[in-house]
Formats: C-alpha cells, structure tokens, sequence
C-alpha cells in the first residue's frame, strides 16, 4: 500500500498548472522560434499564423518554458514557441517533452521556422525540407588573419587537428543528426508541386543576384540540408565555409541550404527524450523558408548588406513566415485527416 500513498504524494508536490487529470494526446506538435509581440492582432512573428489558423485557444501555462504552450484540444495539435538560439530550443522541447500533461508518444513535430538561405540553391520565400541538421557551434577557430597559407577556414571541428581532419568524424558530440529520410521524402513529396505566392519585393531583391539563377526564380519547395550555428554570419567567405562543414559533417550526402541557429539543440533533446521512451524521434520534420540571402550581391560588401537587412528587416521576411504555413499546414492537414493511419504508421515508413 506504500506505493500508491507515494505517488498520490508526488502528485500533490506537482505544481498546479503541471496537475491535469489525464494527459492530452497529441497528434501534431508545431515548434517555431520566436514571436515578434502578441500572438495575435500585431506583426506577424513564426508563431501567429499557426495560433490564428489553427485556433491554438487552449493556454497550458508553462513558466518553465520560453512561452506558454498552446493548444487546440478538438484536433490535437499543439504549438510552442522556443525562444531562439540552440540553447533556448534545446531546453523548450525537453520542457515540453517531460511534461506530463502530454502524450507525445505518437505526436509528428514539425520544426516552422525562417531563416537565411544560400542564393545558389533557393530563391526568397522558398521552402527547403532537411534531411541532414548540421551543427555550427563545437568548433576550434583561429582568426581569418593567423590562419596557415594552405587552410581556407580558421574554423576547424573541435578536438580535430584542422580543417578536413577525416579521423575526427570517428566520433559525433552532437555535431550532425539525420532526421528520418522516408518521412523527409513523404513531405517534399506531398508540397513539391505547391504554387507559392510571389511579389514585387521579392522580385526587387532576386534581380539583384544576378550571377546565381536559381535566386531569381520565384518561391518554391526544394530538399535542402540546415545549418544551426548561434552566430549570425553573413558574406561569401563563410557561405563557402558553411558548405564545406555540411559537406565534412555528413560525407558529401548533405547540400547546405538554410542557415538558422536551432534545429540541432531541439533534435538532440529529441534524441534523449526518444531513448527515455517519450517521443519518437523519427517523426520529426524541419521546414527552413528563405526570410534572406546568407551572402550579398554583387556590388555590396558583407557588412553594408548585413546592416542594410537589419535595419530596413529581411526582404522576404513576410513570404517565408506565410510560406512556412501554407506548406507547413499542408502536411499538419495531410496527418490529421488520415490519423487514423498515420497514429501507428509513420508516412513513408
């Protein structure tokens, strides 16, 4: 009889917002990054759309996350907003997936979120499903100035003795996750054919690239490998570096599109809560839309560019948040409608 009084006792020692009478199962987690203010009624962050749309009206209070955790309990889907940057991501969805007011166990996650994407893969307001998540952060680096005559980076892997140094990859600190490729294939698959919407301002911004084709070209839905890294960078030079990291980290078997700062903090609290038996890990999907270019045109230097977009904000900032819905939404609508396959049956599986 000890142990039920124990456990009655460790209920009541649970905060009141962490004591619900039976946990909500979820079907569809939405994770975006940041808010620009309300979740509603103002400017339009990564998070609104998907609370207005999806009448996300039930509030789970969450002091111990980012934001509060919202949901619609008719449909099951649930959103939340981490707060950016791989730390924030990393302990936002570990927050939630220890959080006992949740079934997670069959819940799809799907990653919506803006970010800067390189001009000779994508065009603003495109859409890029990853496959390979590549992480920026755990690194040796040596000034640009002091490096050797034959490195092309002073950012090397950590623990690694230079750029390119094949045996460091005989061991992942959380360098490189993959997310399910079949899943992957299912999404692209099912969003490839959408027909994005265009406008003039993305049309202004694309005509200034004019050595890279596939910049010009109107939004669409591609397959393209993410980079988090907790420094914004910007310019030629690191775009070069950022595809020669996606490159080393997954053998040649990624192609680095977007460059954003959270997705590897999220999947590695995604792998430990898989391996303690609350979510699945293979069920997550991250979706990157091209808010910006990681590089300038040609005629502008890095730094004018840069503080020319911070200050006037990204030229397809509103295409990519409404673009990260209609595609993201596409897939959320494709598992609600069919749960009853896809509670037991991942997509592709």
């Amino acid at each position: 009889m000890l142990r039920p009084c124990l456990l009655l006792l460790a209920t009541l020692l649970l905060p009141v917002w962490a004591q619900a009478q039976a946990p909500m199962p979820v079907k569809v987690v939405i994770v975006t990054m940041f808010e620009t203010g309300n979740d509603t009624g103002d400017e339009a962050g990564e998070f609104q759309r998907w609370y207005e749309r999806q009448e996300l009206s039930t509030v789970y209070i969450a002091p111990h996350m980012h934001h509060d955790i919202m949901a619609n309990t008719e449909t099951g889907v649930i959103g939340i907003v981490t707060g950016m940057g791989t730390a924030n991501a990393a302990a936002s969805v570990m927050a939630l997936g220890l959080d006992p007011r949740f079934d997670l166990s069959k819940a799809y996650w799907l990653v919506a979120g803006i970010s800067g994407f390189d001009p000779a893969d994508a065009s603003l307001g495109s859409v890029a499903w990853a496959e390979w998540l590549v992480d920026g952060d755990l690194s040796h680096e040596i000034d640009a100035r002091e490096i050797p005559e034959d490195w092309k980076h002073g950012y090397f892997p950590l623990f690694s003795q230079g750029p390119n140094d094949k045996e460091r990859k005989s061991y992942n600190l959380g360098e490189v996750f993959r997310l399910n490729p079949d899943l992957l294939e299912w999404a692209y698959t099912l969003t490839k054919d959408m027909e994005l919407p265009d406008d003039e301002s993305l049309e202004a911004t694309r005509k200034l690239y004019v050595d890279y084709p596939v910049a010009q070209r109107k939004p669409f839905v591609l397959k393209g490998d993410q980079l988090a890294a907790m420094t914004f960078w910007h310019g030629e030079m690191l775009n070069e570096w950022a595809n020669d990291w996606t490159d080393y980290w997954t053998d040649g078997r990624g192609e680095f599109v977007s460059s954003a700062m959270e997705d590897t903090g999220t999947f590695q609290s995604m792998t430990y809560l898989h391996e303690a038996g609350k979510v699945d890990k293979n069920r997550m999907m991250v979706l990157r839309t091209a808010s910006n270019f990681t590089l300038p045109p040609p005629g502008k230097t890095a730094a004018d560019y840069l503080r020319e977009e911070q200050h006037d904000s990204y030229a397809g900032l509103d295409a990519a948040l409404e673009n990260a819905y209609r595609v993201g939404s596409t897939v959320v609508q494709e598992l609600l409608d069919n749960w009853e396959t896809y509670r037991d049956q991942t997509p592709g599986s």
